[in-house]
């Protein structure tokens, strides 16, 4: 009933940046939370950053001062601003929605998910 559609994964040189965007789609009346997570191969799925409705935001110690979590409610879209990546931040990152449909029941989603790579 809910789609989350990510985009703008690739490949980036250490020090570089990306911009990661998902857009969640279906039959949504609001959404709480939206975030993004990440797994990397032979390592456990990791919580990279979190944003509620009214903005607050939460991020993994990891990318602190480096990621920007943000919004917007209008569209039902989450970005994350990724700067001065590293090698580390090489993973495939999932988008995530948690929410209420049009039917007034919850919901909870996660993208296909975007490759992120880091390497020079």
């Amino acid at each position: 009933q809910v789609q989350l559609v990510e985009s703008g994964g690739g490949l980036v040189q250490p020090g570089g940046s990306l911009r990661l965007s998902c857009a969640a789609s279906g039959s949504i009346f609001s959404i709480n939370v939206m975030g993004w997570d990440r797994q990397a191969p032979g390592k456990q799925r990791e919580l990279v950053a979190g944003i509620t409705s009214g903005g607050s935001t939460n991020y993994a110690d990891s990318v602190k001062g480096r990621f920007t979590i943000s919004r917007d409610n209008a569209k039902n879209t989450v970005l994350l601003q990724m700067n001065s990546l590293k090698p580390e931040d090489t993973a495939v990152y999932h988008c995530n929605a948690d929410g209420v449909l049009t039917t007034a029941s919850a919901f909870r989603s996660w993208g296909q998910g975007t490759q992120v790579t880091v390497s020079s």
